[in-house]
């Protein structure tokens, strides 16, 4: 959409470059051979190339006459031009692309701590399908223009070029975005991703998909933070429903599943400054008796993980809980971290 735009906008400048020199010629032609007055050559100038046939403001000299012949013969024809483009634009509906080009940059430069898609397939459909349910701002990028109907349909923010440009992942805002998924159907086109993002945004959270186990240090090196490979944890669970079927269906439940959806839910939850949690330890908190969550894990803010924290564990601001729970036990527990509580 971007070339698109680019392409329609530099034709229209062409032509109104044109049409503006070709008047701008007569006017001061006329002004400086026949020494007319600016509105007048300006007149002469527009009776001429419209071939309105008025009659001329005076007599035209020798000069004047072979101008004006010149005048007709390329301002006519080049105006003719520009008036043909302008109406092949309206007609084909590249006018209307550019409103909604204009309109779409406007949407998007209002985005913030948003997360960019890349790739539109089976991956990225589902991601962006959790995303919306989940309130979370985004936009998808992807190169196939057979997916423009249901973008529209589905009422995502979206553009359809290749993500692996700088100037396309600018233009999603990549430098205000808060995380980049790269699920394109190629390895060696989400290293490229991953590496261009990495350098137009330092401290983005970048997570990429790795269709092949040997390309996921090639991810980590190029800058992601994270390479999820869809066939190791499909291959993983289906083992585990061989293997430990209990546990597998524990996770299922965790994590939304169909069968429990809305019943037991792993959300994680950040622990804010205003927090009246901060400085107490879990059995002080009382989050169990409070809220009826579990919390399995707790992220430090130095990054480390404390899996099954020990009631005497001192919670400060930025720790991240793990917490398993209903969807009301959970909205007890955000309010008490946020501090709403």
């Amino acid at each position: 959409m971007t070339k698109e735009y680019a392409f329609i906008i530099k034709k229209l400048q062409i032509v109104v470059i044109i049409i503006l020199s070709i008047f701008l010629l007569g006017t001061f032609g006329f002004h400086f051979l026949e020494d007319m007055a600016l509105l007048d050559s300006f007149y002469m100038t527009v009776i001429t190339i419209s071939t309105v046939g008025y009659r001329e403001i005076k007599e035209l000299s020798s000069y004047g006459k072979i101008f004006n012949s010149f005048l007709i013969l390329f301002g006519v024809s080049t105006v003719a031009y520009g008036y043909s483009v302008i109406t092949s634009i309206i007609v084909e509906g590249e006018l209307k692309q550019v409103w909604i080009f204009r309109r779409k940059k406007k949407m998007l430069e209002k985005l913030k701590d948003h997360y960019i898609v890349c790739g539109y397939g089976r991956m990225g459909s589902y991601i962006c399908k959790k995303l919306k349910e989940e309130k979370i701002p985004f936009v998808v990028i992807d190169k196939n223009p057979a997916l423009e109907t249901h973008l529209e349909n589905e009422d995502y923010l979206y553009i359809l070029d290749d993500s692996s440009r700088e100037e396309v992942l600018t233009f999603a805002g990549v430098e205000r975005a808060k995380g980049l998924i790269s699920v394109v159907s190629s390895d060696a086109d989400n290293v490229y991703i991953v590496l261009t993002a990495r350098q137009l945004n330092p401290k983005l959270y970048i997570i990429a998909r790795a269709a092949e186990e040997s390309s996921e240090q090639k991810m980590y090196k190029a800058g992601a933070d994270k390479v999820i490979s869809p066939y190791i944890i499909g291959g993983e669970r289906m083992a585990l429903a061989v293997l430990k079927p209990s546990v597998l269906d524990f996770i299922e439940i965790a994590v939304g599943g169909k069968a429990h959806k809305g019943v037991l839910k792993m959300e994680e939850i950040l622990i804010s400054q205003n927090s009246k949690l901060v400085g107490k330890t879990l059995m002080e908190s009382q989050i169990r008796e409070i809220t009826g969550s579990i919390i399995i894990a707790i992220k430090k803010s130095d990054g480390t993980m404390e899996f099954n924290p020990k009631p005497k564990y001192k919670i400060d601001a930025g720790d991240v809980f793990i917490a398993l729970g209903s969807e009301e036990h959970l909205t007890t527990l955000e309010d008490m971290a946020y501090g709403k509580s």
